[in-house]
């Protein structure tokens, strides 16, 4: 928390389990107990918040001092919602980069990896089809005797792979991050085609994605299955597996592997991860968003929903003003953020 150069104050709340801010211990002792992690969730984030500004605005003896809420991805999300949920807390609220509408069949489930084909295709058709070729590529090497060896060789791994579907995601999750947060002045979807298309390391087409691999990542002792954090990652799979479930898919038209959305796989394997099965309703059902857009016009105000159209998150965004005081800004060069 500071104070500004109008003596205004400015603050920064981190969302329960998150970050620093474990209650009940680390995130893996929370989300491995049943009786901690049911406060892991939205609500009572934004009851956190609504506690936490109340507090402040009586310590400082501010009660009268308007609140905007600011946050960019979940964290847009939840500004919105804070203002649908405590508009006598705050005044407005700033959602930038907010899938609010990716909810309960709202938007249709291919439109985030349609947004990510298009960004690639758009920087290099060449790039667009080695990538689409490469999936069945990767699945006929490692199809073969010795095949996952192979790839692990040709990937340079950081261990054997085990199977082919760790590259497969591997690469997934690359080029997403890619077209998501694609800032200018570099242009990170250009760089990984550039990689692609050159064939600096080989003319094949598995030599090319690797290419493309080494052009994101630079020169690393080793690729694909790095460390990452289990925990942080835990804490967004544990969201995902009870109320922030977002049914995303991918279609025939698109560059990656044709996946549907399967509610059915969805729900075994949060039950499989956690115990329990997702709420695949009550986001919609918590937040209004069953029509968000009527929600919003009937008893919404000040709120400003800000999208950059190459972010893919921006297809379940809201993209258009809703009344006077909720306006959607967008810019088209923009990201996710």
């Amino acid at each position: 928390m500071r104070l500004t150069a109008d003596q205004e104050v400015t603050g920064s709340n981190l969302h329960r389990y998150y970050g620093e801010s474990n209650p009940f211990g680390s995130m893996g002792e929370a989300l491995n107990n049943a009786s901690k992690r049911g406060y892991f969730n939205s609500a009572q984030a934004l009851a956190d918040y609504a506690a936490i500004i109340i507090h402040i605005k009586n310590t400082l003896r501010a009660q009268y001092s308007p609140v905007i809420v600011i946050g960019g991805s979940y964290g847009g999300m939840l500004a919105s919602w804070f203002r649908l949920k405590y508009p006598h807390i705050a005044l407005g609220a700033l959602a930038s980069s907010a899938p609010v509408l990716y909810f309960d069949d709202i938007t249709p489930h291919d439109a985030y990896y349609s947004v990510v084909t298009k960004e690639f295709r758009e920087a290099s058709e060449t790039c667009y089809q080695t990538i689409k070729t490469s999936w069945s590529e990767i699945d006929e090497v490692a199809s073969e005797q010795g095949g996952l060896s192979e790839l692990s060789k040709k990937f340079n791994t950081c261990s054997p792979l085990k199977s082919c579907s760790e590259l497969k995601d591997y690469l997934r999750l690359m080029y997403v991050y890619t077209a998501q947060y694609n800032r200018p002045p570099r242009n990170r979807v250009n760089d990984v085609c550039k990689g692609i298309d050159d064939g600096g390391l080989g003319d094949g087409i598995l030599s090319r994605i690797f290419g493309g691999v080494v052009a994101y990542y630079g020169n690393l002792s080793c690729y694909v299955n790095t460390l990452t954090d289990p925990a942080a990652a835990g804490g967004w799979a544990w969201q995902r597996c009870t109320e922030m479930a977002m049914p995303l898919d991918v279609g025939n038209n698109s560059m990656f592997q044709p996946n549907p959305f399967d509610w059915k796989d969805y729900i075994e394997r949060c039950k499989n991860l956690y115990g329990v099965p997702p709420r695949p309703h009550w986001v919609t059902t918590y937040y209004g968003g069953h029509d968000l857009k009527l929600i919003l016009q009937r008893f919404g105000s000040n709120i400003i929903f800000s999208n950059g159209l190459r972010d893919p998150y921006s297809s379940g965004g809201v993209l258009n003003n809703i009344s006077d005081s909720i306006v959607a800004v967008t810019t088209v060069n923009g990201i996710h953020y």
